[in-house]
């Protein structure tokens, strides 16, 4: 059987609201199923057998009727239009975009669902709190708009990461090189790198359409348009995002480059702390650190790669050492799934946090 909003029969999930008399009906939303994020929503959700008893896709007019399996259900993707189809709706997992964020954001929180929107269209906005679970989950109440930002793939993986330092010794700055795999850019980059392979392989012309050049057998020293200081916007990100989302003035200068991995970014951290740090300080605040994996072993060869951590759902840590050039320099590697702990998950955590925890 085919419905547009699919009522579903699941466990209950310690954080559900109940009373004497009834259970309280989880009704939540997806927009932007059809693409990459929205696909690792379903799955997300499925995996962690998150609380929901309805649940209603939304995508353009392009992805409309389009039909997906939910837990044995077949769920009929609607079209996003300017109405009431988000009455009853708790939650809403946005992931279509920042102009579609930006038109539909009264639309979709208008009757009290809470937006959580993928987009960087109100990261940096004041009444808009940005949050990673593991670093700052009590900002997720002060939402006056109704919108929660779920950050930059790239600063979620650094700030679960730099969270575990910041608990030992404030951190001064960051240096930061980014490894960032095709799929930052979406389901189609991916398959144009598949493309793009086979393309020279078999000694054709590679078609470039998703990146500036060709990522085939290449690194790209530029992820989105450059600013007038000579940095890109992701790059910009890093820097803005980790401070509203660490409270802190902490100074991140970062350097993207896109390389043919197809899944999970990788970063090379560079962090200076008030105190000195010794090696054996940071393991241990990276072992016990929520979300993270410390997976540091190298004369076993043993370190976080790409290859191996897709669809993986915490944040690895490798390669920890001491600067040899500053006494309060840490120099670490991490690698984490951007489309999941970089999107979808973190912003299924979001909600999960405000389930199990509602506000008095």
């Amino acid at each position: 059987m085919q419905i547009a909003a699919c009522r579903l029969r699941t466990e209950r999930h310690p954080g559900y609201l109940c009373t004497r008399k009834n259970i309280y009906r989880m009704k939540i939303a997806i927009v932007g199923v059809s693409g990459a994020v929205g696909q690792e929503f379903l799955r997300v959700l499925d995996e962690r057998n998150f609380p929901f008893d309805e649940l209603v896709l939304f995508g353009s007019a392009r992805s409309a009727g389009q039909v997906y399996n939910v837990r044995g259900n077949d769920c009929v993707v609607k079209e996003l239009k300017h109405n009431d189809d988000f009455k009853g709706v708790d939650y809403a997992f946005v992931s279509a975009g920042g102009g579609v964020s930006k038109e539909f954001a009264e639309t979709i929180t208008k009757h009290g669902a809470v937006m959580i929107d993928n987009s960087s269209a109100f990261r940096m906005d004041s009444d808009v709190p940005l949050v990673v679970p593991e670093v700052n989950p009590t900002d997720a109440y002060n939402r006056p708009r109704n919108i929660i930002a779920n950050p930059n793939c790239t600063t979620i993986q650094m700030v679960v990461a730099l969270k575990a330092i910041e608990n030992l010794s404030h951190i001064k700055r960051v240096h930061a090189s980014t490894y960032q795999a095709a799929s930052g850019a979406g389901a189609a980059a991916m398959a144009e790198l598949y493309e793009q392979y086979r393309q020279v392989l078999a000694g054709e012309e590679p078609t470039v359409e998703k990146f500036a050049y060709q990522l085939a057998f290449n690194v790209i020293p530029q992820i989105d348009v450059f600013t007038d200081n000579g940095y890109t916007k992701e790059e910009m990100k890093m820097y803005n995002e980790t401070r509203k989302i660490m409270h802190s003035d902490i100074e991140v200068s970062a350097q993207c480059v896109r390389v043919p991995a197809l899944r999970s970014h990788s970063q090379s951290l560079w962090i200076e702390t008030e105190r000195p740090l010794s090696v054996e300080e940071v393991r241990c605040a990276i072992a016990e650190g929520e979300g993270l994996i410390l997976m540091d072993c190298p004369e076993e060869k043993v370190y976080p790669m790409p290859l191996f951590l897709a669809g993986q759902d915490p944040v690895y840590v490798g390669r920890i050492r001491k600067d040899i050039t500053n006494p309060n320099g840490i120099l670490m590697w991490i690698v984490g799934d951007q489309i999941k702990k970089g999107a979808a998950l973190n912003a299924v955590q979001i909600a999960e946090y405000l389930i199990a925890h509602p506000q008095k």
